[in-house]
């Protein structure tokens, strides 16, 4: 079963408190989905770093009921 988009948003919200979560349905499938995380928890952080505290925040769901993810990730400007 595919997850809603609010799911994902506030499981990354849960996992990185300071993050402003923004999600898009690529395909209108509830499959495929782009999410942009910015948070200043990831200053200093590599860009790999990023996204897996985005991953880990997701609890192992990707590849499960969260088929695909483009992500973005930054600090805030």
């Amino acid at each position: 079963m595919p997850m809603a988009a609010e799911e994902i948003e506030e499981l990354i919200r849960q996992g990185i408190p300071d993050a402003r979560v923004e999600i898009t349905d690529l395909a209108g499938d509830g499959d495929h989905y782009s999410a942009r995380v910015v948070a200043e928890s990831f200053r200093g952080m590599p860009r790999v770093k990023q996204h897996q505290r985005v991953y880990q925040a997701l609890g192992g769901r990707m590849g499960g009921a969260l088929h695909a993810l483009q992500l973005v990730t930054a600090i805030p400007e």
